[in-house]
């Protein structure tokens, strides 16, 4: 693997919320003040989910006291501590920037009926608990490639060992039936 995907692949949340154009969305965002910490909640519509991978973004937009405010997360911020899902709205585009030129009930979408408000999520990344577990083992295999050798090489030997053995095997047997019908034919 890439050095630089490695990293990247460190800072990656194991599960992520799944996120469409339309959606209303409440966005828990941790802010730090001084040495203060809270957590704020940023409820807007989703108007635009962009970019793969870490760098993958999504724009929430709201209107507060008038004014339209927009604010772009990134998925796999450590500051954005969770997304819930408020509605599920109806969208046919990619990008919802015809909103930011609408006012009151314009600017909103229309909610599709009938859907149920679940909190999906995507999981990227397996349990935490497997990888030190392969990690450990190389680290192991690193540290005594000498003994990995010597076994293999013990291994060998013995195949050998037994494959002379499965030889003589069959020998044996037939100097064994050969005594047999000698003593056979000297007590006939």
């Amino acid at each position: 693997m890439d050095i630089i995907k490695s990293i990247e692949h460190e800072q990656l949340k194991n599960k992520i919320p799944e996120l469409k154009v339309g959606n209303t969305v409440k966005v828990h965002v941790r802010i730090k003040e001084g040495n203060k910490e809270r957590i704020q909640v940023f409820e807007g519509i989703i108007i635009k989910v962009q970019g793969g991978g870490l760098n993958q973004t999504f724009t929430v937009r709201k209107t507060s006291y008038g004014v339209g405010v927009e604010k772009t997360f990134l998925i796999h911020s450590p500051l954005v501590e969770k997304v819930e899902l408020v509605r599920v709205g109806k969208a046919r585009r990619a990008k919802l920037y015809y909103l930011r030129d609408r006012l009151g009930k314009a600017a909103k979408t229309k909610e599709q009926v009938g859907v149920r408000i679940e909190d999906k999520e995507i999981v990227i990344k397996e349990e935490l608990a497997e990888e030190p577990v392969v990690e450990e083992k190389e680290a192991v295999a690193a540290e005594e490639p000498a003994k990995t050798e010597e076994v293999v090489e013990t291994k060998v030997e013995e195949k050998k060992a037994e494959s002379e053995v499965k030889e003589e095997a069959p020998k044996a047997e037939e100097k064994e039936k050969e005594k047999n019908e000698e003593t056979k034919k000297e007590e006939e």
